[in-house]
């Protein structure tokens, strides 16, 4: 069973648009267990979810909604507005930690706290399309990921890769066998390399978001705050995706370097030399097609694994030639710019020049009239 999803509302912020007048949004902290976001919402929002609710389980939630006062307004009584934050904080937690699921198990809570879908034929149908495009590495993978629904399920699906990884290197690290080593390095590495790619997929995915966003789509998809947000939440992905790398890393050297406990991880090396060592008879002359070497990032992975790596290295120097092509395109406009400023200066000393001829040229009849005049 998953545990319960932890609400909090710590703080308010008041808000005001040129056409409205000042209100009040109230900044709800969501804990799930991979993730923390937050969300904005009103006293209208609020009263809409209560609506939505008694409407579809037919009965009210466990803790009532907090009245509407008529005689006083949040933006100009911050007594108000803490007693409100209280009991909305109160409401939330009621229908969170309750037993009876019926009220947060309905469309309009998950819609209200931007949580995915589970119960939708097809956001689950959309999901299993991605799933497959991801496996496949395709270009079906990130139009996939435009789905908001579906982008939110393979960011918890990219967490996942990510928290089995850090549970592989935990037991690779605690392992006192070679053999048991090897299996947890290697499913460390292939959640990391399935990871990389769910991160790429869900970049792609955002950037379509963006687009529609900025094509005035926003309606029908996320707004820029939420924009911002999944932004962010994938920058900590990266830098937690890396920061596991490096670990695998680590841990690679140690094992390799390790006396004692590792001398399983020695028999081995030693069974590869005494393969393929220098007693080993090879043909004479160049060799082609000869295997290159192992690096940390391959020596664990097997050959889907480093299919996948490849793709994932592949994408990469992709992202590194497009960014190297808008720096080329930019040195190039500032080329351009230099070349104008040069070719205006020209024209300018051009004129100069014509000036100065003409006052040499006034200045040496100016002489004439003063030689005849003495």
């Amino acid at each position: 069973m998953a545990p319960p999803l932890e609400i909090s509302i710590p703080s308010t912020i008041l808000s005001s648009a040129d056409s409205s007048k000042p209100y009040t949004l109230y900044n709800i902290t969501l804990r799930l267990p991979l993730r923390t976001f937050v969300v904005q919402k009103r006293y209208s929002d609020f009263v809409s979810l209560h609506q939505a609710l008694i409407s579809v389980v037919s009965s009210p939630p466990p803790v009532p909604l907090p009245a509407k006062s008529w005689f006083k307004s949040t933006a100009s009584s911050p007594e108000l507005t803490e007693e409100r934050r209280k009991g909305l904080e109160s409401y939330l937690r009621a229908i969170a930690e309750n037993p009876d699921r019926r009220w947060r198990e309905t469309s309009a809570w998950r819609s209200f706290l931007n949580l995915p879908s589970t119960g939708a034929s097809s956001a689950s149908s959309a999901r299993k399309e991605l799933v497959e495009a991801n496996q496949r590495m395709g270009t079906n993978a990130g139009q996939a990921a435009s789905d908001p629904g579906v982008w939110l399920d393979l960011h918890r699906e990219m967490k996942n890769q990510l928290h089995d990884a850090r549970l592989f290197l935990g037991r690779r690290d605690g392992a006192t066998t070679a053999q048991g080593q090897y299996e947890a390095g290697a499913n460390a590495k292939k959640c990391l390399v399935k990871a990389a790619g769910l991160i790429g997929n869900l970049e792609e995915g955002l950037k379509i978001l963006s687009e529609g966003e900025k094509r005035g789509e926003g309606s029908s998809r996320v707004g820029a705050g939420e924009l911002r947000r999944r932004r962010d939440l994938l920058g900590s992905a990266k830098v937690e995706r890396e920061g596991l790398e490096k670990l695998a890393v680590s841990l690679a050297v140690k094992n390799q370097n390790g006396k004692g406990e590792n001398t399983g991880a020695l028999a081995t090396m030693q069974d590869k030399n005494a393969l393929f060592g220098p007693g080993v008879s090879r043909p004479s002359g160049r060799v082609l097609g000869a295997p290159v070497p192992e690096t940390d990032k391959t020596r664990e992975l097997d050959n889907e694994g480093v299919v996948q790596l490849q793709r994932q290295l592949m994408r990469d120097q992709d992202l590194d030639v497009e960014e190297l092509g808008k720096i080329v395109r930019r040195q190039k406009e500032m080329g351009l710019a230099i070349n104008s400023e040069l070719e205006l200066q020209k024209e300018l000393l051009d004129k100069v020049d014509q000036d100065v001829d003409r006052v040499k040229g006034k200045i040496d009849i100016a002489k004439k009239r003063v030689n005849k005049i003495s």
